[in-house]
């Protein structure tokens, strides 16, 4: 059983039916997807979660595991510009917005404009960040942690000065050796909000995601990020996978196990599911693509969570969001495709939505009245998301951490207002506010009553040194060993990426797999078969009684 229907979810299910395993997939909604979610409204169309399509060799890679292409299932667009940058106003007014564009020649001269030399040193970071990506996805994402020896490479040793620097220092104080100009160090440093955190907060090492935008490019799906979710979905049925919706996990089912040798923090083993409606769903095996939090303190009984309540009071939720889903009249050149909103004092707005501390409690976090900001306007590449002579907006406002915001509608609708007005007055956009003809607001609670999201948080817990890596909850149960987790609260970690890569760290622990290389493509159907006698599955077949 598949608990939640995530994108981690969805490629789970998929690559254990093409395994040989019966998968049966039980999402609480109405339709799969979880974040990564579709609204239709008036006749707009909005993805109400991810809308940046990166890392896509990761996508290209779990779909080639399951046989397939992705060519075949998404129509991917390269977007240029990459994305339009706003900067608060001054005295003197709004200044004129910066774009990041693909052609590297006119690229490298928006950047010397800028701050002279910048373009030299932005190209030696960019290179920096390639090695980075190139070291993590081929050394680090793709293991269980399970045999840290398999991290051991000669590749990472000769590279050891160097990420000892990368895990050291802030991706701010990273940035902040390259360039000086504060619109171009947020330019560099924005990334960290993707990962639930801020530049000041998350380790250098995540310079690597500088490669996706400066080299790599990004890349949109028509139709939107939702088309993923449907393209996954349809090759999971096509696997033999049984999707059912409106089914509402409330509770993982365990029986009481002695230790054994193999396992020996284990206290039970998983039986199933049961649903709010009173149904047992028996199963051998349990994948969990639901909020971590809510898995091990409201899903498992205390005796079987490995993070029981207390264990989360010094961890970071990182941030949450108030996104606002917007149908607008006219047409909105002022905006790209991607756009983002800095404010001049950067540190102050991250200190007032993250805190101080590595958790700060609700009460001593508050909503910037002046916020960063991100805006997608997907209607400029795809215009059927929006009716004729109208566009389509997402707008993310990173946010407090509190499952409070929200309870109070009037409250939120306030906030939406004062930030369409910031981004209207940023753009140069003549009553934006007023040209919405329709839109739905998103806050913390929902996050909170809709995704059983900890804190409300928006992403997950965000990727500070301490809950990154080998230092983030894993992938596996100790005390349920035929448990196992994916989706955003596990390593890798949060974002698509991330969910697609716990998916396949999920099957690398039902084999018995320990490198720290991606499984080869494709596997063949019944790949199960060949789990090693270390690997999950093997235990499985053997009625988990593993010695």
């Amino acid at each position: 059983v598949v608990v939640g229907g995530g994108i981690g979810g969805l490629l789970s299910a998929a690559l254990l039916a093409r395994g040989g395993a019966q998968v049966t997939l039980l999402e609480r909604h109405d339709r799969v997807g979880g974040r990564a979610g579709r609204l239709e409204l008036d006749g707009f169309t909005f993805d109400t979660g991810p809308s940046w399509y990166f890392m896509p060799e990761v996508v290209e890679h779990a779909f080639a595991l399951l046989g397939r292409r992705v060519a075949d299932h998404l129509d991917l667009v390269e977007l240029d510009p990459v994305y339009r940058l706003f900067s608060e106003p001054g005295a003197d007014g709004p200044a004129a917005p910066f774009e990041l564009v693909r052609d590297p020649v006119a690229r490298a001269a928006a950047f010397e404009a800028v701050e002279p030399g910048a373009a030299a040193a932005i190209e030696g970071y960019r290179r920096q960040a390639q090695e980075a990506y190139r070291l993590a996805l081929d050394h680090v994402l793709y293991t269980t942690f399970e045999d840290p020896t398999r991290l051991a490479s000669a590749q990472l040793a000769a590279r050891a000065g160097t990420l000892g620097g990368l895990l050291t220092h802030t991706l701010a104080e990273h940035v902040a050796r390259t360039v000086q100009d504060p619109m171009l160090r947020q330019a560099l440093g924005y990334h960290a909000v993707f990962l639930g955190s801020s530049p000041y907060r998350v380790p250098a090492l995540y310079s690597l995601m500088s490669h996706l935008d400066l080299g790599q490019g990004v890349l949109y799906p028509r139709g939107g990020l939702y088309t993923l979710v449907e393209a996954l979905e349809q090759i999971a049925r096509e696997e033999g996978v049984t999707v059912r919706t409106g089914a509402d996990v409330t509770g993982i089912e365990v029986r009481p196990t002695t230790r054994s040798r193999r396992h020996p923090r284990r206290r039970g083993q998983a039986t199933g599911v049961r649903l709010a409606s009173g149904e047992l769903v028996e199963a051998d095996l349990v994948l969990a693509d639901t909020d971590r939090h809510h898995t091990e303190t409201e899903l498992l009984a205390p005796a079987y969570a490995d993070l029981p309540e207390e264990s989360w009071e010094h961890r970071g939720p990182g941030i949450s969001a108030l996104l606002v889903m917007a149908g607008v009249r006219g047409p909105l050149p002022e905006l790209a495709h991607h756009s983002l909103f800095f404010s001049r004092d950067w540190p102050a707005n991250f200190e007032a939505i993250l805190g101080a501390g590595r958790s700060t409690p609700p009460d001593g976090l508050r909503v910037p009245e002046v916020a960063s900001l991100y805006v997608s306007r997907p209607s400029a590449t795809d215009p059927f998301l929006a009716p004729d002579g109208h566009e389509t907006l997402f707008v993310l406002v990173p946010f407090p951490a509190d499952p409070d915001l929200g309870l109070e509608r009037a409250e939120v609708e306030a906030h939406a207002d004062r930030y369409l007005d910031q981004i209207g007055s940023w753009a140069g956009i003549d009553d934006l506010r007023g040209r919405v003809v329709t839109r739905r607001v998103v806050a913390p609670a929902d996050f909170a009553r809709d995704m059983s999201a900890w804190r409300g948080t928006a992403l997950g817990l965000e990727h500070t040194l301490r809950q990154s890596a080998m230092f983030r909850p894993g992938g596996a149960s100790a005390k349920v060993p035929n448990l196992l987790h994916v989706g955003a609260g596990a390593t890798p970690g949060v974002g698509i990426p991330m969910v697609i890569i716990s998916a396949e760290l999920a099957v690398k622990r039902l084999l018995g797999e320990r490198s720290a290389h991606p499984l080869p493509a494709p596997l063949r159907p019944g790949f199960l078969g060949s789990a090693l006698p270390r690997g999950l599955w093997d235990e499985v077949a053997r009625d988990g009684d593993g010695r």
